[in-house]
């Protein structure tokens, strides 16, 4: 397994983030030693808060939350997925499965030993969070979600696996535009564009994708967001995310292993807070797969943000998570 680390200057002066760096070793299936970086802000008696970001962002997506929580008292915790913002990078693509991410994040989490925990998960810290979660329901006593799920042999059954399958084959390699203008159409196939995109196309980057799922345009945000990846040879972990959504007959384990998830979660009667926004094309209405399978769900709509909420909207939903967590007793 080979290993890249983005240089430290790569880091410097980037717009809103100041915050000191954290690292934590973890162990690959084939005993090689990974260094995860994290963030942790704010009072070491507070709350713990567990900040899961997706693809392609990393825990710069959390800088304007960060503050908020802290002043509020809580401890906030944001870790970089393996393969993205200041945590190790794998050269191969193939090196990075779903139930590895689950695996990664689990040492580490166990391995910092945190109890009482509140994740907010969203796109893929939403997928694999949520196995996190499920295996370790003993550290947790609230979820915040946002833009994100997990598709178990309930949401995607075998038939339409099959489906989805003969449509991925025959679905082109487009340009993120297309793409964009897909989801943007309604075009029910518009994942399987986006998939392939990713997997694919030349042209796949970190601007492209902030370009095709939300409205950021500022430039030095934008670096922000790029500067974990000096080249594309760093950014194999963010190519590979999409295609790792278990929608694939291959991927039938994984829908398994997210289906025990789903049952951890419900019998743990964590109380929940779906906090999806109005304008994410891929997610839309998400919310309702949480509220229709498990039992303590309070429902808010963060208005005026499209797929990256914490940044486009951050005061609004860190006001409704400090209100979500003073209004559920602690367990």
């Amino acid at each position: 397994m080979d290993v890249l680390r983005t240089p430290d200057e790569c880091f410097d002066n980037l717009d809103g983030y100041d915050f000191a760096p954290k690292y934590y070793d973890i162990k690959s299936t084939d005993n090689t030693t990974l260094r995860m970086h994290y963030l942790d802000e704010g009072p070491v008696d507070g709350e713990p808060i567990l900040c899961m970001h997706g693809q392609p962002s990393w825990s710069y997506l959390y800088r304007k939350m960060i503050p908020i929580l802290t002043k509020a008292g809580y401890r906030v915790l944001a870790p970089d997925l393996i393969g993205f913002g200041r945590s190790d990078k794998l050269a191969s693509r193939e090196d990075y499965t779903y139930s590895g991410h689950v695996d990664w994040v689990s040492q580490w989490l166990n391995g910092l030993d945190i109890e009482g925990v509140t994740m907010m998960c969203q796109d893929w810290g939403g997928l694999i969070g949520l196995r996190v979660l499920g295996d370790n329901t003993k550290r947790f006593k609230r979820l915040v979600v946002a833009n994100t799920a997990l598709p178990d042999d309930q949401m995607i059954t075998w038939f339409k696996s099959l489906t989805l399958s003969v449509l991925y084959r025959f679905t082109p390699v487009t340009d993120a535009q297309t793409v964009k203008n897909k989801f943007k159409e309604g075009v029910k196939t518009a994942f399987l564009y986006w998939v392939k995109h990713a997997n694919q196309s030349p042209d796949f980057s970190v601007r492209g994708v902030f370009g095709l799922l939300s409205s950021i345009s500022d430039e030095k945000v934008l670096d922000g967001y790029s500067a974990p990846f000096p080249d594309n040879s760093y950014i194999e972990g963010a190519r590979a995310f999409p295609v790792l959504v278990p929608f694939l007959p291959k991927h039938k384990s994984e829908r398994v292993k997210n289906a025990k998830a789903w049952e951890a979660i419900k019998n743990s009667k964590i109380p929940v807070l779906t906090a999806f926004s109005d304008n994410d094309p891929v997610t839309h209405k998400g919310e309702f797969k949480f509220v229709n399978r498990l039992t303590d769900v309070k429902v808010v709509t963060i208005k005026g943000a499209g797929h990256f909420l914490q940044e486009e909207q951050p005061e609004s939903l860190s006001k409704e998570m400090i209100t979500f967590m003073s209004e559920t007793c602690i367990r």
